[in-house]
């Protein structure tokens, strides 16, 4: 066991021990085959204190201290290997969960050096993905290598080396995704299925995130904050560089767009079976139903919904992501997972206190409705209720925000936040009972404004506990709300004294204040149900991507630039045509014009009837441009060509 705590400590990057066995030269080739012929022996012997002990030294040897540079050591890597899959194969009465347990880490621990080549660690984990439902070694042995997987994924940037090592290919993301719907499906399933008692151990134990959920998390995460994130080298502004890092941003959006094409797939399928499991729950007469649909939500929280779903929805509002390819592809499934969603979260609502008393109709309503004309009444039956309905929609501000020192504030110490609401007439602070200063020049200073320079409010410093200055500055710190005006407050503390050392931590505490933007505090500790805030997040995001959309292709630097020209009438008197290609150029060779060749500037001329009715054709000859007399006389003494006489015809 100390070899075991020793491989504990080891896998920590942070502690001394991980640098000092990483300088380590690595062990001999003989030394590792004598550490097999141990486990044979002991595996013959069905010694298994013995074999847990092997199982720990080749998670620490595989480690730090093997490099397989030779034949003669790959031939022990295989030895070794087989030895680890002939006790992961074993069947469950020949070996206990503790050495299964040991195979995985030591397999996962040696993971490249047994599978030194990307296609056997595919395959594996190819073999152990398709498998592992049918195998618990190979199910445990996935779990161990997901679960590594997902935490060296989390400590990587995306390009870097071992990116490509940790993120895996899409087709084992499409087996790891189809794991996870059909975890998520059979979970809500057990809401409808097991018994009273189970379904209230099942609601103990979520929301547990399964080890092919935990890496899709990881994944997503991953590529997400990248491409938010990701900011270019500011001391790097070459030609390489810059095209380096558009490289890499249209490779991090290609990637974000398959990943969410294919968890928004999942969550329909999911989607889907919610409804169904809702609607069944609804249609029982099972005695615990009214506890089972309130705990479906919990449920549902714990399944790639809660746990993929809203971060996907809240990353894809940024502006890095919102493109016309991201909107084009991922609109249909948007709008496909908006109505399950608000049709499931109003099957949920139908059975809340709230919705039935709503939709309760004593007689004096019923009476009134019957008063009501035509066009109301009709309006009033056309009307349904919906899954907002008789939902408050908390404001943002409606819990606070608090704003506050350290406790209790040292030497020398300074605080300045500022709290900006928008849209807030005024801000309400409310501070804590505990708010004291060493003396009262050791004081807090409020404004109206979004620095020092606005308004001062107020200033308050000091304690009434008999230390320091035994006093308060003005009437002391405030018991109730105060008031500032406009929607933005800055706070600035500043301790000037030193510490004396009889002045106790509470004489010291500094300031806790809550700013809020009404005058008492919503209740919003329940917040909205899960599924209404997911379909309208949602929504939020579905109008989003309708209105990129709508806008069409982004103008280009070439389009601003030539503005002023495309709105020329010269320009859109040419004619144009369109090439096999899909590309408008000017034709080459006019066709013939009706038009008269002079036309008096100094009179109004009426174009032929049939000239304004276009032939057939990709384009069709546009009447001529009356230009202004002022222009014709300059154009004419350029060319040094005389103005053409206009002659009225002699009947």
């Amino acid at each position: 066991m100390c070899i075991h705590q020793l491989n504990l400590l080891a896998a920590s990057s942070n502690l001394p021990i991980t640098n000092f066995l990483g300088k380590q030269h690595p062990i001999e080739a003989h030394h590792l085959s004598s550490i097999c012929d141990i486990m044979e022996k002991a595996m013959v012997n069905g010694d298994t204190c013995i074999i847990r002990c092997i199982l720990v030294v080749f998670q620490v040897v595989f480690k730090f201290f093997f490099s397989p540079q030779t034949e003669r050591n790959r031939d022990i890597v295989r030895r070794s290997g087989l030895l680890l899959w002939q006790l992961l194969m074993a069947p469950r009465d020949q070996i206990c969960s503790e050495i299964q347990k040991e195979v995985c880490l030591a397999i996962s621990s040696g993971l490249n050096i047994l599978y030194p080549g990307e296609t056997e660690i595919n395959n594996l984990l190819k073999l152990v993905l398709t498998e592992g439902e049918r195998n618990s070694g190979l199910s445990q042995l996935r779990d161990v290598i997901l679960t590594n997987l997902a935490e060296q994924l989390q400590n990587n940037r995306f390009g870097s080396e071992d990116d490509d090592h940790y993120r895996l290919n899409d087709e084992l993301l499409h087996y790891i995704l189809k794991i996870v719907v059909r975890e998520s499906c059979v979970l809500i399933t057990k809401c409808q299925t097991v018994s009273k008692d189970d379904f209230q151990r099942l609601l103990s134990t979520v929301p547990a995130a399964s080890s092919c959920l935990r890496y899709l998390m990881a994944v997503q995460n991953h590529l997400l904050s990248n491409t938010i994130l990701i900011k270019p080298d500011e001391n790097d502004d070459s030609d390489s560089s810059l095209q380096g890092e558009t490289l890499k941003v249209q490779e991090l959006k290609t990637s974000i767009l398959s990943l969410a094409t294919q968890i928004l797939t999942g969550c329909d399928e999911v989607l889907e079976m919610l409804q169904q499991v809702t609607t069944a729950l609804i249609n029982s007469d099972i005695s615990d139903r009214e506890q089972r649909l309130k705990g479906l939500e919990q449920i549902t929280k714990a399944t790639m919904l809660g746990h993929l779903l809203p971060v996907l929805l809240t990353s894809l509002m940024h502006p890095n992501l919102q493109t016309l390819t991201m909107a084009d592809a991922l609109m249909p499934q948007l709008v496909q997972l908006v109505l399950y969603t608000s049709q499931t979260a109003l099957l949920l609502k139908t059975q809340s206190p709230v919705f039935s008393e709503l939709n309760s109709s004593p007689s004096g309503a019923s009476e009134q409705k019957g008063k009501l004309l035509p066009d109301e009444r009709m309006l009033e039956e056309k009307e349904e209720p919906g899954f907002l309905t008789g939902l408050k929609i908390p404001a943002p501000w409606a819990a606070g925000k608090t704003v506050e020192t350290v406790h209790p504030v040292r030497d020398n110490y300074k605080f300045k936040e500022t709290v900006h609401i928008p849209g807030a007439r005024c801000l309400y602070l409310r501070f804590d009972n505990r708010c004291s200063s060493q003396y009262d020049y050791d004081k807090l200073v409020i404004y109206a404004g979004p620095n020092t320079n606005s308004r001062k409010v107020a200033e308050y410093g000091g304690n009434t506990l008999g230390y320091g200055s035994r006093s308060v500055l003005g009437t002391g710190w405030p018991k109730d709300l105060v008031k500032v005006e406009g929607d933005t407050v800055t706070f600035s503390f500043e301790m000037r004294s030193g510490r004396e050392h009889n002045t106790p931590d509470k004489a010291m505490w500094g300031f806790a204040c809550t700013v809020r933007a009404q005058e008492s505090s919503e209740d919003v500790s329940g917040g909205l149900p899960f599924l209404v805030d997911l379909a309208l997040g949602l929504s939020v995001l579905a109008c989003s991507m309708l209105r990129i959309l709508y806008n069409g292709p982004e103008i280009t630097k070439d389009e601003e630039t030539c503005q002023e020209l495309l709105r020329s009438k010269l320009l859109q008197r040419c004619q144009w045509q369109v090439e096999a290609n899909g590309v408008i150029s000017p034709a080459l060779t006019p066709s013939p014009s009706p038009l008269p060749l002079t036309i008096d500037e100094d009179r109004e001329f009426t174009y032929p009837s049939d000239v304004l009715v276009p032939p057939v054709g990709h384009y069709f000859d546009l009447p001529r441009i009356r230009l202004p007399p002022g222009i014709m006389i300059k154009l004419r003494e350029i060319s040094g060509r005389a103005r053409p006489q206009f002659r009225p015809s002699i009947k």
